[in-house]
């Protein structure tokens, strides 16, 4: 019996959820995966004020893969750190550079071997759609086709998933895209960092 009502309790919510999504087409993936399993408290925890190396200047982007986690140094001695997923192992890489341009609700267009891997993905995808894989903000990597962007897959945050880009929450992107400016230094490296 005690079994029967909690099935009945997760059948109405993702009901509610599903109904709630319906109402309002421009809801994204995010809101409803928070509506089916919470955790908005939870992605909100995902950010923190970091001590971190002074010898960093501020406003320098850190992408520690090995940290999961990207580093915004807010200012010398201390850095806002956001939780990241990271590319799968074949998409490695490591180097410096710098943001190139932002964007507010980037389109998407996936590569030729995108497509090739995935038959099914779409040949484009506009800003704003809420199965934009880009999110609603996307931070260019100097002239590579690496970003850091939000998601249409807020479950990954922390996996290794990517062909090599950046995803964060989409929060979180939003919270760090006014305060990166075109030009900021990006290091992406592998190296883990102690933070307190």
């Amino acid at each position: 019996m005690r079994r029967s009502k909690s099935i009945y309790s997760l059948v109405a919510a993702i009901t509610v959820a599903f109904s709630m999504s319906l109402a309002a087409p421009s809801a994204k993936a995010q809101d409803l995966f928070t509506a089916l399993f919470g955790g908005g408290a939870g992605i909100s925890s995902g950010k923190s004020v970091v001590s971190f190396s002074p010898r960093f200047s501020k406003n320098t982007i850190i992408v520690s893969f090995g940290d999961r986690r990207l580093y915004f140094i807010n200012k010398r001695g201390e850095a806002l750190s956001y939780p990241i997923a990271i590319p799968k192992s074949e998409a490695r890489w490591s180097g410096n550079s710098r943001i190139s341009q932002k964007r507010v609700n980037p389109s998407w267009t996936p590569t030729a071997s995108m497509r090739r891997e995935n038959p099914k993905l779409p040949a484009y995808v506009p800003g704003g759609h809420p199965r934009n894989p880009l999110g609603i903000r996307a931070l260019y990597i100097g002239s590579s086709l690496y970003r850091i962007h939000g998601t249409d897959a807020p479950w990954t945050i922390g996996k290794a998933v990517s062909k090599g880009c950046i995803r964060m929450y989409n929060e979180h992107v939003v919270d760090l895209y006014p305060r990166v400016p075109v030009g900021a230094r990006v290091i992406v490296t592998w190296k883990k960092f102690k933070t307190a």
